[in-house]
């Protein structure tokens, strides 16, 4: 049995619009077992979703390699679907990573990321779920630029997952069309302290510019009502770092260690329509392992 393990991802942390993402420990995990004549998908996902070559991932896999041989797979994940934290990159990484095993291809995650990047659009999910830990990526429409993005060891993420799913094309349409010159500026500036600020474990400064995003938040905030209400909960306890993760409507704080359960219990008094859960950075990011069974 061959198992790949893919990690979820927390994407734009606030001002990093479409290039910056990190890993979290929540997994999709992919099962291979024996050839078959077709694809058979076992999953435990609603009924809509295919179990055969036309599933997502299969899908996937065939895109890299079309006359690959049908196995019998099974997908599980406790990766919510549609709520911002990299779902279908996880299950698009899954797929490739499938056809590199079962064909035993010759090609390395630099290869892997291009490839996923550009059936995705843009690496700010992929890339983190490729490599783990934080990513910053930039893509331009054929080969992606990212380094490795330093993370405070001592934080959690509180994530609140709303009960509603937000597909991305959705959000998307919610943005301008256009910035002005001068907002263009300063946003960018913002994300360029942000990512200096992190890599020199000047946290304080860093939690502050999450929460300074010029891009896309205030776009989507009417989407997202919860983001202010968690936002005012944090700072009222002199938390700051709250943003949108990814397109939404999951929403996440990153709370040094000490701080977590603070923030978790100030939550769960306010009675929100969803989940929260306390997450940490996967600095190990996708794996492929083969497992023999004895």
């Amino acid at each position: 049995m061959i198992k790949i393990t893919v990690p979820a991802t927390t994407a734009n942390i606030g001002p990093g619009f479409d290039s910056l993402g990190i890993a979290l420990n929540l997994y999709l995990t992919l099962n291979i077992y024996e050839a078959t004549e077709q694809w058979l998908v076992e999953h435990d996902y609603q009924e809509d979703m295919p179990h055969d070559e036309t599933n997502f991932i299969v899908k996937t896999a065939l895109s890299l390699v079309p006359d690959l041989m049908p196995h019998r797979i099974r997908v599980s994940s406790d990766i919510p679907l549609a709520r911002g934290l990299g779902s279908s990159s996880s299950a698009l990484l899954a797929g490739l990573a499938m056809a590199k095993a079962l064909a035993h291809l010759n090609i390395d995650n630099e290869e892997l990321l291009d490839h996923a990047t550009a059936l995705e659009g843009h690496p700010d999910n992929v890339a983190p779920a490729l490599f783990g830990s934080g990513v910053s990526a930039y893509y331009d429409g054929s080969r992606v630029y990212h380094a490795p993005l330093h993370l405070p060891r001592n934080i959690n993420f509180v994530t609140f997952i709303p009960n509603y799913k937000l597909m991305t094309s959705n959000a998307r349409k919610a943005l301008p069309a256009n910035l002005p010159f001068k907002t263009s500026t300063a946003a960018s500036a913002i994300s360029n302290t942000l990512i200096a600020a992190l890599n020199v474990d000047d946290f304080n400064t860093a939690r502050e510019l999450i929460e300074k995003d010029l891009f896309h938040e205030t776009a989507r905030q009417h989407l997202v009502p919860e983001l202010s209400t968690i936002r005012d909960i944090a700072h009222h306890l002199d938390i700051i770092g709250t943003y949108l993760s990814g397109a939404g409507p999951t929403i996440i704080t990153i709370v040094p260690k000490k701080d977590t359960q603070q923030l978790i219990d100030a939550l769960s008094a306010a009675n929100l329509p969803g989940k929260i859960l306390q997450l940490e950075p996967d600095f190990q990011g996708l794996s492929i392992t083969t497992e023999r069974r004895s």
